[in-house]
């Protein structure tokens, strides 16, 4: 007998750990989706480009400037004085240190840039996307872009959730 009840209160255990193990919820969401629906994302976009052709510009006009006088170097230079002609080249040298110094810092503030316009949206997504998971009760979610496969019956996806919180279409 206490075999038998014993069968019977492991059947029940397992049944009810199935059922939990069932209702729990899981979810997946593109981050980079959420992001482009985001207005604040456009805006932080279009800074960052503004920032990039700027430097850009900058740095195109330092590689002119380089071009123009390596050529000039070359067709005057035999016409020089050793003394000139090194001259010259010290100053290639040197505008080709700054033109190289100028892409480094001009890297680290475009990656600078974009990192401070898009954090707050970010961090405004992940915070949307955490009250959507706590409200309704998801065990984790995953991100999306990541996500090889998902049963839809018993993953779901939050994008449509997130959006709403965040008062997007």
């Amino acid at each position: 007998m206490k075999k038998f009840v014993g069968i019977i209160l492991l059947g029940v255990v397992l049944t009810i750990s199935g059922q939990q193990v069932s209702a729990q919820k899981y979810g997946y969401i593109n981050r980079d989706e959420l992001f482009k629906a985001m207005p604040d994302y456009d805006s932080a976009n279009v800074q960052v480009e503004k920032t990039r052709k700027e430097l850009q510009n900058q740095l195109v006009a330092m590689q002119n400037e380089l071009s123009i006088k390596t050529s000039s170097l070359n067709n005057e230079g035999k016409n020089l004085s050793d003394f000139l002609r090194q001259n010259k080249q010290d100053e290639l040298n040197s505008l080709n240190v700054r033109l190289q110094l100028f892409q480094v810092k001009a890297t680290q503030q475009l990656e600078d840039k974009k990192n401070q316009l898009f954090q707050p949206v970010i961090t405004k997504a992940d915070n949307a996307l955490r009250d959507v998971a706590k409200a309704e009760g998801f065990i984790f979610v995953l991100d999306g872009t990541q996500l090889l496969y998902s049963d839809e019956k018993k993953c779901i996806n939050i994008l449509p959730l997130v959006k709403a919180k965040l008062g997007l279409k």
